[in-house]
């Protein structure tokens, strides 16, 4: 594998193991607790500010119960240069879109169809600015004290240092949804003017 590669693997690597992490439902502090790695770190690795070493990823993966194929995003596909989607079971999958080497990042999240009317979503948080775009299906947003149902084409945007989460709103289908999101609080910058968005 040329470094080029390394490098790309392994900057991609911090959001796996967030999602990862969330998907396990733990708190960076209790998995600090489990593994004896510092928060910070934790942290730092998740939004891409540090790379991880292979003994992290190795007390992460079994954690978390990933596999190291998944974490590196190496799992064989029939189309080599295809990025395969980091799936989690039934409850998530996750294709990273770009390679994280830094700056904002940007991914798209499937959530299965629901049957029973779901719960309120788990809520975390985290330094960072997210960008949220719902493409197909009713997504829950439960956003701080704010509980809100998205549809396809509406957009949220907020500090991930406000508690969130996410959840299939069912019913009718899975909920496909783009995340852009800026480790250090980057964001997307429109650049079009508004005399020529209102001539749409």
């Amino acid at each position: 594998m040329a470094v080029d590669d390394v490098d790309g693997t392994l900057a991609a690597m911090g959001s796996r193991l967030r999602a990862a992490r969330e998907h396990h439902g733990a708190t960076l502090a209790g998995v600090s607790r489990a593994t004896g790695i510092s928060t910070s770190t934790l942290s730092r690795i998740e939004t891409g500010r540090r790379k991880p070493t292979l003994e992290v990823v190795l007390q992460l993966s079994k954690e978390y119960g990933v596999s190291l194929d998944e974490l590196t995003g190496t799992t064989p596909t029939a189309e080599p240069r295809t990025r395969a989607p980091l799936s989690f079971g039934d409850d998530k999958a996750v294709l990273p879109l770009t390679r994280y080497v830094g700056g904002l990042h940007a991914h798209k999240h499937v959530l299965p169809a629901v049957e029973d009317p779901p719960t309120r979503p788990r809520q975390v948080s985290h330094d960072g600015h997210e960008w949220l775009c719902v493409l197909y299906g009713r997504l829950w947003l439960a956003l701080g004290d704010q509980d809100l149902i998205l549809t396809h084409g509406d957009v949220a945007e907020f500090d991930t240092r406000t508690p969130h989460g996410v959840t299939n709103a069912g019913p009718g289908g899975p909920t496909e949804y783009l995340i852009m999101f800026g480790p250090q609080g980057e964001r997307p910058r429109p650049r079009t003017s508004a005399r020529l968005r209102n001539r749409r």
